[in-house]
């Protein structure tokens, strides 16, 4: 879901030979600056290998760890699909003072291994085996501070110092996971019914290790391409 949180923004107005897709755009252009990321979405999601860019669809995490209210979460091996229809909200690049701000919104499904442990919301949960998690509507917003570094080209490339996100679900969630209770039926379908009727607040409880996890694989691939475009092919000035 979210790993082209901040790729987006950092794309958007590239000019080199090597991303003629993108539309270059002005510094505050809002507009063109929108149009041109939504426009280079489906073209991002596969990954771009000479840019240094991974694929985001399918996006593969190989763990995602979190204990929270008393729950301890572990998903292991999963792939998150969904990301080449995610749409662009707003994007804010402010060269200045460095700030960059990008809002997506996306529906995806995450699939792979999972271990839980603890109290979720009222319910004790226990349970070790395959997960299906499936969000409609999540927008992400994220946040980065970026300063200028000289490349080994000896050029001024961009350089993420700092970032943080935040996330809601404005549709809703569907969660599955197998062998809950150790297959026990009688354990694990009210709280399976408890916890899709109740998709909000259990997405608080779990949501923000996996949405972290997400954005923290996204400045990876981030720096990636600062490092090998430099900083003014990234905009028009």
């Amino acid at each position: 879901m979210l790993r082209c949180l901040c790729l987006f923004a950092a794309v958007f107005s590239v000019r080199s030979a090597s991303a003629p897709f993108i539309t270059p755009c002005k510094q505050g252009d809002t507009a063109c600056i929108k149009a041109s990321a939504q426009a280079a979405v489906p073209i991002i999601a596969p990954g771009i290998p000479e840019l240094g860019i991974k694929p985001l669809d399918p996006l593969r995490l190989a763990l995602i760890k979190g204990d929270q209210g008393g729950l301890q979460l572990t998903f292991r091996d999963t792939v998150l699909t969904g990301m080449k229809g995610c749409t662009v909200e707003n994007i804010k690049h402010d060269i200045s003072k460095g700030k960059n701000v990008v809002v997506i919104k996306c529906s995806v499904t995450l699939q792979g291994n999972y271990k839980l442990g603890g109290q979720l919301l009222v319910l004790p949960i226990q349970g070790e085996g395959k997960y299906t998690i499936k969000i409609q509507d999540i927008v992400i917003k994220a946040y980065s501070d970026i300063t200028t570094v000289t490349g080994e080209d000896g050029k001024p490339h961009w350089h993420i110092t700092d970032w943080h996100n935040s996330y809601s679900v404005k549709t809703g969630t569907q969660f599955q996971f197998d062998n809950l209770f150790n297959g026990n039926k009688v354990l694990s379908v009210p709280v399976h019914d408890f916890v899709n009727n109740n998709w909000k607040e259990v997405m608080q409880e779990i949501a923000s290790p996996i949405v972290r996890a997400i954005v923290a694989a996204v400045v990876e691939d981030v720096e990636a391409l600062y490092k090998a475009v430099p900083a003014d092919e990234l905009y028009i000035a």
